[in-house]
């Protein structure tokens, strides 16, 4: 058994960025990381714009100016404006060279082909410049850089139509248990409804996988071993929950261990999830996750999570960590170092009931764990506890 933070260690090191692919079009790639630097191919904006609906003027010593025409978002007709000379202007469309100013409409009067502004008028203002945002060969956005749906309108208004990227993990979710049916099947004496596949599915999508597959798996030695022989070297991380106790009918281990996958650790001093497995098959990552959900979901965020991250070269692949103000009171029972299920809210969190490794419904309203060290056996109202916040 090692502990929290050389399993961490242990994952980190073991764990790398996936071969480098393009996506196309651009606006597939939310999720992804980008693999290079990305250049920007023009100026943004690529001319000088107006930053909104009014008058372009070039300047001159009194308030009135000659209106003599009119230029829109997509034109591209020029104006040579004389001193005490304007156009009418819009939003997003190209100031002419001799303008060196917009006027807001909403400060300026019109009377025929003539227009009056008040207050004195700044050179420059409401002109964006030429390359403002960016200019041509400068980075748009580094490498390591977590493309977002802001990140993919960037490159498009650049004209990129494909990203270079660091590819998404194929993932297997595996599921032992005889006691295990489907929900919508009837439930009958000594049978439970299935639901850590369909958790850390969820889970998964809510970080931006979807090549995932689902099995399920008997309790069988000969079914388990023809299936992770099957599905382990066809996919770059395996997520098998349950089977990996010392059970009679606990199978996982020691199929795992006939399959020649090189065991990197088994037992992590912990609770909930203290049966966690990690190991490599050639470039394939395995977990074997406890069989208690609220467990298997601990290790997910605590384990797992890391080894996606640095799958997808992230700079950060642990959760964020705060430390906030406990308002409950909470007693260990165990020396265990302890994950605790909670609720954080503006910088204090409630330590909830329901911590035992099997239950979910506290756990379906949490937005946090609590940690608490080995050391630690009592955390009183007002303490300042370390807290890990999870995934919304």
């Amino acid at each position: 058994m090692i502990s929290i933070d050389s399993a961490i260690l242990t994952i980190k090191k073991h764990s790398k960025p996936l071969h480098k692919e393009t996506i196309k079009p651009v606006e597939k790639s939310n999720g992804y990381v980008i693999s290079q630097n990305i250049y920007s191919p023009i100026n943004m904006p690529p001319f000088r714009q107006s930053a909104m609906d009014g008058y372009a003027l070039h300047l001159h010593d009194l308030s009135e100016y000659k209106l003599i025409g009119e230029v829109k978002a997509g034109d591209h007709e020029t104006y040579q404006l004389k001193k005490g000379e304007a156009v009418r202007i819009f939003t997003g469309a190209p100031v002419p060279d001799t303008a060196n100013a917009v006027v807001m409409q909403e400060k300026v009067q019109v009377k025929g082909h003539i227009i009056e502004t008040g207050n004195k008028i700044l050179e420059g203002s409401n002109i964006r410049p030429k390359g403002e945002q960016i200019k041509t060969g400068a980075i748009a956005l580094k490498k390591g850089t977590s493309l977002t749906s802001a990140g993919i309108g960037f490159l498009t208004s650049l004209g990129i139509k494909e990203v270079p990227v660091f590819k998404k993990p194929t993932i297997a979710i595996i599921t032992t248990g005889n006691e295990l049916i489907e929900p919508g099947e009837k439930l009958k004496p000594g049978k439970i409804y299935e639901s850590n596949s369909k958790m850390l599915l969820s889970a998964l999508y809510s970080l931006k996988f979807y090549d995932i597959t689902l099995h399920k798996v008997e309790d069988h030695y000969e079914t388990t071993y023809e299936s992770l022989n099957r599905i382990i070297p066809t996919n770059d991380l395996v997520i098998i929950t349950g089977g990996i106790s010392v059970g009679d009918y606990d199978f996982v281990g020691k199929v795992l261990e006939d399959l020649k996958v090189k065991r990197l650790f088994y037992k992590v001093n912990q609770k909930p999830g203290k049966p966690l497995y990690y190991g490599k098959m050639n470039n394939t990552s395995v977990f074997a996750l406890p069989g208690n959900p609220a467990a298997a979901l601990t290790c997910f965020y605590m384990y797992v999570y890391i080894t996606l991250n640095r799958m997808m070269d992230h700079a950060i692949v642990e959760l964020p960590r705060i430390w906030a103000k406990s308002l409950t009171k909470f007693e260990k029972r165990a020396d265990r170092p302890q994950f605790l299920k909670a609720i954080l809210n503006h910088g204090k969190v409630e330590i909830l009931d329901g911590q035992n490794s099997s239950m979910l419904q506290s756990y379906a309203i949490s937005n946090a764990l609590v940690f608490m060290p080995e050391k630690l056996s009592v955390i009183n109202i007002g303490d300042q506890v370390e807290t890990i916040v999870l995934p919304v």
